[in-house]
């Protein structure tokens, strides 16, 4: 019998992650400029305005740049969950050259079915994976499971520019200029296809809003970044005593 369709995207993804992991976070700084490191602690400065030294679980964690940007927030402790183990062992060398292997732990998980309880955490956060989830609403529905009440959801994550000329200037970077040096430095082509391919079918600004409303998420906010290429939303967990 075949693998339902969550299951084989899933395994693709993870299949293609661990193909490109050894040039992963090289082509993430080239093909944005540097500026995912900004935008990642953007995330993490929103989350800051809201909790105090959380209990955070980082969701399609990958190399843990996040977790590891999130350290400023002096958090009781940080888990990583990915389904590329390439990624993971990757993360865990560069939390161990940190000295962090202690406040930042990482492990094999899946979006859709996340390993633990309800109300583990204070905080459930992700950047650029949410596209990557074979079932989104249902990604966001667990990270909502998994945070107490008063828990925030934050995700990081590209969006599309709608004005003039940014828009085009995006789209025929996005569509021609970063698959090719993606091709050239990673040999993958279908990786850095795949990338332009999920951001552009991926629901954004209103329409991934109320994705997140139908997880059951309530004062949801976006933070438009650059020009809206990249986008910070939140929302909370607030159940009903």
């Amino acid at each position: 019998m075949e693998n339902p369709p969550s299951d084989k995207k899933a395994t693709e993804v993870a299949s293609m992650f661990d193909n490109i992991a050894y040039r992963y976070d090289f082509l993430n700084h080239l093909l944005s400029f540097g500026t995912d490191r900004i935008w990642r602690k953007k995330a993490v400065r929103i989350i800051s305005e809201t909790h105090k030294n959380p209990r955070i679980l980082d969701v399609a964690a990958g190399t843990a740049d996040l977790s590891i940007a999130a350290m400023c927030l002096d958090p009781k402790h940080i888990t990583g969950i990915d389904i590329s183990s390439k990624m993971l062992e990757i993360g865990a060398e560069k939390i161990r050259r940190k000295g962090l292997s202690k406040r930042i732990d990482l492990m094999p998980g899946d979006s859709e079915k996340i390993p633990f309880d309800n109300d583990s955490f204070d905080v459930a956060m992700v950047a650029f994976g949410v596209r990557n989830f074979a079932d989104p609403l249902k990604g966001l529905s667990e990270m909502r499971r998994v945070i107490r009440n008063g828990g925030l959801v934050m995700v990081l994550e590209f969006s599309k520019p709608v004005k003039f000329p940014l828009r085009h200037m995006y789209n025929f970077y996005f569509l021609n200029i970063l698959p090719l040096i993606g091709r050239i430095f990673s040999r993958s082509s279908k990786a850095y296809r795949y990338l332009p391919e999920s951001v552009m079918q991926f629901p954004d600004n209103e329409s991934f809003k109320d994705l997140m409303v139908k997880a059951g998420l309530s004062t949801i906010s976006q933070k438009k970044l650059t020009g809206g290429i990249a986008s910070i939303y939140t929302g909370l967990k607030q159940t009903v005593q």
